[in-house]
């Protein structure tokens, strides 16, 4: 998952998400209200710029930028009532690059934009068009980005965040303590935790942190543990990443006497990553957030058929990028791809489920609550299929 900020120093997160079934700044962001988007002729291509990290020289970004062009273009097949005219351009993963390919882009007649992957660049992108009135969808889901003419696609912690509070307050987890480790990704995290506890009417038991070692996650668990049981915490909520600390501190709860039946542990990552975390004691009874899994599967199915190998992980945001680009032209209207557009309450049905763009750049996606019962993933709660149903 599912909790990477998309910078390099972190492993990739899985950020899982058919436009037949569509529905209806590590820099400050970007001031003012947002693009308009440009005017489009009636019946005519519309031109998406799909921005990739390809020429750097990982492999790892080759891989990534061939999944992402792979599943737009099955989404450009896919579509019903528009014409997509997709011209992909390769950032190298920089972001001055692409600054440089954006403006090209825009230059030579995109509409919108659809990429990059990494934080800086979508920022930087964003920034090189904003004059133009032209609308950025990137990869990304840091948060920090967002804003102005740049969306981020990817899951958000506040969404993830928002759908277990809301879950926990309608099942009596009222108190909810904060661990996260001491980096970025735990600080992004524990902010987008403490802000959803505050919105939905919970009570904050408590904030603790540690360093992300492990003799330091060993270290912390005992403090953790007893603001835990002083407190009264229903729930130790944790950033913790299941490829990185989050097995440590499910091992190091419970030996400091921590109690998971009188306090739960919530997950903000996608502990079914690996699937062999889901045995460690500390997260039996647990809760983490999945995307639709039905819609996920029918994705990764359709994409292995075309192509013969299974998606990236985030080879599903490219899908539901060009997707809904789709669906607001064949819709209509004026300037389909404005700001006004892109935010409208009903949403677009994606590769992992029902998802909208919000006001403030960040999106908003339907999902699933799943409880780990003897080593097993369970889902407790669907992932909604509507936005006001259940689950918002």
């Amino acid at each position: 998952m599912i909790a990477s900020l998309f910078s390099r120093r972190k492993a990739l997160a899985t950020l899982a998400a058919m436009a037949g079934a569509l529905a209806l700044a590590a820099c400050e962001p970007l001031p003012g209200g947002g693009a308009g988007g440009p005017d489009l002729t009636s019946g005519a291509p519309v031109r998406v710029a799909l921005l990739v990290p390809a020429g750097s020289g990982a492999s790892s970004d080759e891989l990534i930028a061939a999944h992402l062009e792979n599943a737009a273009r099955l989404a450009v097949a896919d579509i019903d009532g528009a014409q997509i005219d997709l011209a992909v351009y390769a950032t190298a993963g920089d972001p001055a690059r692409a600054a440089q390919v954006a403006a090209q882009a825009v230059s030579d007649g995109a509409a919108i934009i659809l990429g990059p992957l990494y934080a800086e660049e979508a920022n930087a992108a964003g920034v090189a068009v904003a004059a133009s009135g032209i609308n950025v969808l990137a990869f990304s889901n840091n948060p920090t980005i967002a804003g102005g003419n740049v969306f981020v696609l990817g899951q958000t912690f506040r969404n993830t965040a928002d759908r277990l509070v809301r879950y926990g307050m309608r099942h009596g987890i009222t108190s909810y303590l904060v661990a996260h480790g001491a980096d970025l990704q735990g600080q992004i995290g524990r902010d987008a935790i403490t802000a959803a506890v505050r919105d939905n009417g919970a009570t904050l038991a408590g904030v603790e942190s540690y360093a992300l070692s492990q003799a330091a996650v060993q270290a912390a668990a005992p403090r953790i543990a007893a603001t835990a049981r002083a407190s009264g915490a229903g729930a130790i909520f944790t950033t913790a990443g299941v490829n990185a600390e989050l097995p440590i501190l499910a091992t190091a709860l419970p030996e400091a006497g921590l109690n998971a039946a009188s306090t739960r542990f919530i997950g903000l990552t996608r502990w079914n990553a690996t699937p062999q975390a889901l045995s460690l004691p500390g997260l039996q009874g647990g809760l983490f957030a999945l995307p639709d899994q039905q819609m996920t599967a029918l994705f990764e199915s359709r994409y292995a058929a075309a192509y013969g190998t299974p998606p990236h992980p985030l080879a599903s945001l490219a899908y539901d990028g060009i997707a809904a680009v789709g669906a607001l032209v064949a819709r209509g209207g004026e300037r389909p791809l404005g700001r006004a557009a892109l935010t409208q309450a009903q949403g677009f049905r994606g590769t992992s489920g029902i998802f909208r763009f919000l006001a403030d750049g960040t999106n908003e996606r339907g999902l699933a609550v799943a409880e780990v019962r003897s080593g097993q993933v369970t889902v407790v709660d669907a992932a909604p299929r509507a936005f006001g149903g259940a689950g918002f």
